[in-house]
């Protein structure tokens, strides 16, 4: 298991830019027509490589759009990016802290340790260090990467489906606790979904922690950098929200992005990996089933 910090800031990148390989990640939902590819060619982290997430992906799955690729073609990725089974991998986005925890999760359920994520993203770099802009530059690997899924950290439909029946059966005391990280107004059914069609609420018993609680501003006089909580601010969130950090827990979110900044904001506060698992086709998936149980209210189960 690597010992590389999980969190690291924009001086650590910098002084250390020359010992790392660095991808930016940036995301956003398709309504705000942002162009990351785009933006990535007009400024980006010197020596970066752009990770496209609507394109790294499974393929065979049109109706889910983010999930898991499959371990041969993320290894071609790899290659691709010049990135080895050693080398120590920096996740950045234009958001601050969002879209990178979904790739740093993607790396670390391909069997990828060494990542971290960049603390502000983008906007902290550019504070204080120069951006570059244009294509990257061609990388090259002598060795080929070899991903090995580590299965614990993901589930699927069926796991959840089985995971809500040991809830129920239990009243919510037994079982992975589901935590949601969309919206609260989705999670109770007030709010619509972004995917026209798909119904809102959640999964019976699960609980809302929705991912805007566990960032803040660097600062006020820094409104444009968004950052992490500090671990204890973390805990204080999932605890108010009635979430036990002793047991283990499934995050969960609309398509898999969203729950993996509740699942790296609970690593970052100290919990066990081993008793976080996100659900890769998150709601999208869930609702999509006409047998799926879908609960509207505006309370916690």
């Amino acid at each position: 298991m690597s010992t590389v910090d999980k969190l690291v800031s924009a001086s650590w990148v910098h002084d250390n830019l020359n010992k790392v390989k660095v991808l930016d990640s940036s995301w956003y939902l398709p309504f705000m027509k942002r162009n990351t590819k785009e933006e990535f060619l007009n400024a980006h982290i010197p020596g970066a490589q752009f990770f496209d997430i609507d394109a790294i992906k499974d393929l065979s799955k049109p109706d889910l759009p983010h999930m898991l690729p499959p371990r041969t073609s993320f290894g071609l990725t790899m290659d691709r990016f010049g990135i080895s089974n050693d080398d120590h991998v920096v996740v950045y986005d234009t958001a601050g802290v969002g879209p990178a925890c979904r790739v740093f999760w993607t790396f670390r359920a391909m069997g990828h340790d060494k990542v971290s994520v960049l603390n502000g993203g983008l906007p902290a770099w550019a504070l204080k260090y120069e951006t570059e802009s244009g294509e990257p530059h061609e990388a090259r690997v002598e060795k080929k990467y070899e991903a090995h899924n580590v299965d614990s950290l993901v589930c699927d439909y069926t796991d959840v489906v089985k995971n809500i029946g040991e809830l129920k059966a239990s009243s919510g005391a037994h079982g992975k606790q589901i935590v949601d990280a969309r919206p609260n107004d989705r999670f109770t059914g007030k709010a619509p979904e972004f995917r026209p069609g798909l119904s809102s609420g959640h999964m019976p018993h699960a609980i809302s922690v929705p991912f805007t609680e566990v960032t803040e501003f660097a600062d006020s006089e820094h409104p444009q950098v968004l950052t992490l909580k500090s671990p204890k601010d973390i805990r204080n969130v999932f605890t108010a929200a009635g979430v036990d950090l002793d047991r283990p827990i499934i995050t969960t979110c609309g398509s898999g992005i969203t729950a993996s900044v509740l699942y790296f904001a609970l690593l970052h506060a100290g919990v066990n990996e081993q008793n976080i698992t996100l659900y890769d086709g998150s709601w999208t998936e869930y609702a999509l089933n006409p047998y799926s149980e879908i609960v509207k209210d505006s309370r916690n189960d």
